[in-house]
């Protein structure tokens, strides 16, 4: 928590978001600002819920902070980022971008939350650095509602496939570096999302559902000269010998 020490004005809510953290992290069955305050030998939840619903915070700068942070300790040449949506179940109906959907924590249909997460994942160790929060047509077509959450009413619609391209530019933006980008159909079914990795000349591996086309490698490969090629092989016996381009650029990756 040092890191972030100097983006809070006061000492007590530097202290209290500490708490606050290490309670989430806690084994507690339930983590709200009742038990975690509870848990850290608050009287009430008065103070917890002062820092997080009126408390004046910059979060996407503490991200920054954290982004960097992951980076520097886990630094691995190889690393890769892999994004994916993970959902928090909710029993209320006023938590921002709450509705009844799918979500992988539960394995079916809950009220809930959903966001896109991007993860920094090296070869022994991995870890969040990011996040972009899903909010449904259920909220975007209802400004009044999203005015009463704290969410500007004129928050237009984004699939969760269209969150990953900010997260992932975030990152990189920052001059973080990254060998792969990596997801699952959700986002390897989205072309601009396949685009935009392809014009940063970012990598990428993407599962793609069973019943979409892809053209094979030859209808790939055959407008480019002999000189383009240069012979590969990969792990002894694991595959036999290929023949990959050299310097052309990504090629489209695809994984099912």
């Amino acid at each position: 928590m040092g890191r972030l020490s100097g983006r809070f004005a006061r000492l007590e809510p530097r202290r209290r978001i500490r708490r606050l953290v290490l309670g989430l992290l806690s084994d507690l069955p339930r983590r709200n600002c009742w038990t975690i305050a509870e848990w850290a030998g608050e009287a009430t939840p008065d103070g917890m819920q002062q820092l997080l619903n009126r408390a004046k915070r910059h979060a996407d700068v503490v991200r920054d902070d954290l982004c960097g942070y992951v980076v520097e300790h886990l630094h691995d040449e190889a690393a890769v980022l892999v994004v994916d949506e993970t959902g928090d179940v909710n029993k209320g109906a006023c938590t921002v971008g709450v509705q009844r959907q799918y979500t992988g924590t539960a394995g079916r249909i809950e009220n809930s939350q959903v966001a896109d997460y991007l993860v920094y994942a090296g070869q022994r160790r991995h870890a969040a650095v990011d996040r972009e929060l899903y909010i449904p047509r259920s909220w975007t077509d209802q400004p009044d509602r999203c005015r009463a959450a704290g969410l500007d009413p004129d928050t237009a619609f984004a699939a969760k496939p269209e969150l990953a391209a900010p997260v992932i530019a975030r990152f990189l933006d920052a001059g973080h570096h990254a060998l792969w980008v990596a997801g699952d159909e959700v986002y390897g079914g989205n072309p601009k999302l396949r685009t935009t990795l392809e014009e940063r000349g970012t990598g990428y591996v993407l599962a793609v559902a069973r019943p979409r086309v892809s053209p094979c490698g030859r209808a790939l490969s055959w407008p480019l000269p002999t000189r383009s090629w240069r012979s590969a092989r990969s792990r002894p016996r694991a595959h036999s010998a290929c023949r990959a381009p050299a310097g052309s650029g990504p090629l489209l990756k695809f994984a099912s």
